[in-house]
Parts: structure tokens; sequence; C-alpha cells
């Protein structure tokens, strides 16, 4: 799958510069002034339009990721990807919904130079913002697709829910669980063998990074809960497994 670039930032862009001009023009003097002030808003639309049409490329295949975004571009391919989330944290009081963004955590391996400016919110794991999908024409849901047909287990969709935090272990617990919960039995009874192998990577990498403070004496220990989510999803995978050899 390739995505194509948006242009509505750009047509946008080139109305405000229109409209902003037109003071300039007409409620000005003819001085210097007035054509130094319009040299710069010039100079200023020929950098956004020169910004809004630099190279891109971003496709999802078998290899991996070709990329021409952040900074990269060459094929990245799967075995230097440790993971990629579609993010979309939720709305905070007062603001507007923020696009999806695509966030890549490197492998060990990897030769990604980057700098690992995002978070994954999965597992709090630094992370490369390599898109917003407001850039792009293609919805979401088709991009998370293509991630999860070629990216597999590396792939979580991560949109709308509460990002990990560390440093509230209780409400990280509970935020955690309801998030994951109703998502664990979504994918069971999908019937979706990859939709329950990238939740169960998900699971699992959240169970990993698990810190020991999560564990209270006084509930249900979260480790063993999330132990539960991932045995389930994969015994999902053995019956149907099971279910489809020649007896």
């Amino acid at each position: 799958m390739e995505l194509s670039r948006s242009r509505q930032t750009l047509w946008k862009g080139l109305t405000v510069f229109g409209v902003g001009v037109l003071p300039l023009l007409y409620l000005t003097s003819a001085s210097t002034v007035r054509w130094i002030l319009l040299g710069l808003w010039l100079v200023s639309a020929g950098v956004f339009v020169a910004y809004q049409l630099r190279p891109f490329r971003f496709r999802i295949g078998a290899d991996g990721l070709d990329l021409r975004v952040a900074g990269i571009n060459r094929l990245v391919a799967w075995a230097e990807i440790d993971a990629v989330v579609l993010d979309q944290p939720l709305p905070s009081a007062g603001r507007q919904q923020r696009a999806a963004s695509v966030l890549l955590v490197p492998a060990t391996a990897a030769t990604i130079d980057r700098p690992l400016t995002g978070r994954s919110p999965v597992d709090g794991r630094p992370a490369l913002v390599l898109l917003d999908l407001d850039q792009v024409q293609q919805p979401a849901d088709e991009v998370a697709a293509a991630l999860a047909r070629f990216g597999a287990s590396r792939f979580a969709d991560a949109r709308q829910r509460v990002p990990y935090r560390s440093d509230e272990p209780g409400m990280d617990a509970l935020s955690l669980l309801a998030e994951l919960t109703p998502r664990v039995q979504k994918a069971l009874d999908s019937g979706d063998a990859a939709q329950r192998q990238a939740l169960k990577a998900e699971v699992d990498a959240a169970l990993a990074s698990l810190p020991e403070a999560l564990a209270g004496s006084d509930q249900p220990r979260l480790d063993g809960v999330l132990k539960a989510m991932s045995d389930a999803l994969a015994a999902e995978d053995e019956d149907a497994n099971g279910s489809s050899r020649p007896t």
C-alpha cells in the first residue's frame, strides 16, 4: 500500500496567504515599507509551498516500510522494526481531537539514527514519529489494515487508548485493564487471526514492561490478568490450527 500526500493543507495555506496579502496592497501606501513587507510575505509563501511540495514516500509492504519521511529515505526492513504503532490520544478538555500518527519503535539491531522524540502509548518506549495521518489522503482505518497485514505482531492500533503512564501505577493498572479487556473480547469474537496476533503482541509487551508496583496484594495481580489474556488469544489460534488439521 502506498500513501498519497493530501494537498488540503497546501490549498488552505495558499488561501491564507492570498487573503493576507490584500491589506498590504490596498490598505497601505506605496512606500518602501510596503514593498519590504510584500517581499517578506511572498518569501514566506514560497517557503511554505516548497515545504508542502517536498519529496514524500510512504509504502507499506511485505519487505518493510519504504520511507521518505522523518529524515529517512530508504526501505526500513521489518527486521529493523520492533513495533509500529498507530497512536491517537484521547482529546483533552477544550481541545479538538488530534489526527492519528504512525510511530516506529526501532529494533535493537536497527540502523535508524533519527532522534526518537515520541513515546509508544503501548509501553512508553522511545519512538520515531513518522507521519501524522492528516497529511495523507488515505483514511486511518485503511492505513491500520495495511500495517496489520504486513506488520503482523509488530503492529499495535493504540487509537483512543489511555497512554502508558509509569508514574501513576494504580491509575495505570485500572486504565490498562479497562482499555484492554473489551478489545481482547472483541478480538476473540472476531475470528480474525491477524487481529488476535497483533493484540497478543500488545498484551505481551505490556506484560513485559509491567512495573512491580502494579501487582498489589489487595487486588488480583495485574500480571496474572495480562497473562490470562495472552493465553486466551494464543489458545484461539491453537484451536483453529488444530481443527484445520486432517484427522
